[in-house]
């Protein structure tokens, strides 16, 4: 009991370290994804009725939420190690079991709603785009300009056909457009690859904190056991 125990000590030691890393790398994660330039850009751009705006926001806080609540389950956990302490554990593997209900869902909600992000993304560029096709809004054409310089891309294919004008003067000096630089196209790769990223960093904090609940439980139960062996025959003077 005492070997499988010191071996579950140091495997949740450095279970924990790779999680509190997790929990960070969702932090910096959720907050380049909150302000960072291409996702701030079309977040200030959208109007009430895109839904856009609110996904960018409730996906920060989501984010935060959840490296807290990693990072607690690491530090409990390595605490309980130390101290080998029943309470701990029990809290260890509380946090790490209510950080595997948010990621969960997350992880869902990441592949049946990922193309609702990408037209979210794309009706702010349309909505802008033909608002400076139709000079409804001089303002929306440094909208529209800011746009090209972040996602390096130059307009779109039109049915209209009168797009010329528009990106002779809102598409960066000196780039020319062609079918590779389809603005729509470049924000849909954006995107796709920023969400590869998030699916990866998901799936491994999944696993960990699948085997950190594992560990903690057991650890619960050795440091239980262990300590009703060692009072087992000893008498107690009243």
């Amino acid at each position: 009991l005492r070997c499988g125990m010191r071996s579950a000590k140091c495997q949740l030691l450095v279970t924990s370290l790779c999680v509190m890393l997790l929990g960070l790398s969702i932090a910096t994660l959720s907050t380049v994804t909150h302000y960072g330039l291409h996702f701030t850009l079309l977040s200030d751009i959208s109007l009430e009725d895109n839904s856009y705006r609110v996904i960018h926001h409730t996906a920060f806080y989501l984010g935060i939420c959840l490296s807290m609540t990693l990072i607690l389950a690491a530090l409990l956990s390595s605490a309980a190690t130390v101290r080998e302490s029943q309470c701990l554990t029990a809290m260890g593997f509380f946090c790490f079991a209510l950080a595997f209900c948010g990621l969960l869902p997350a992880a869902c909600w990441r592949y049946t709603h990922s193309t609702e992000v990408e037209g979210s993304m794309m009706d702010v560029y349309d909505r802008v785009y033909e608002e400076v096709r139709r000079n409804l809004s001089s303002f929306r054409r440094h909208e529209l300009t800011a746009i090209h310089k972040a996602f390096l891309c130059c307009g779109k294919h039109s049915p209209f056909g009168d797009t010329a004008n528009i990106e002779q003067k809102t598409c960066p000096p000196g780039q020319v457009w062609d079918a590779g630089q389809d603005c729509l196209r470049e924000i849909q790769h954006f995107l796709k690859k920023h969400l590869d990223f998030v699916s990866t960093l998901l799936a491994v904090t999944i696993a960990f904190t699948i085997y950190g609940m594992i560990l903690t439980s057991f650890l619960w139960f050795s440091i239980h056991f262990s300590s009703n062996l060692e009072r087992k025959g000893k008498y107690v003077l009243r």
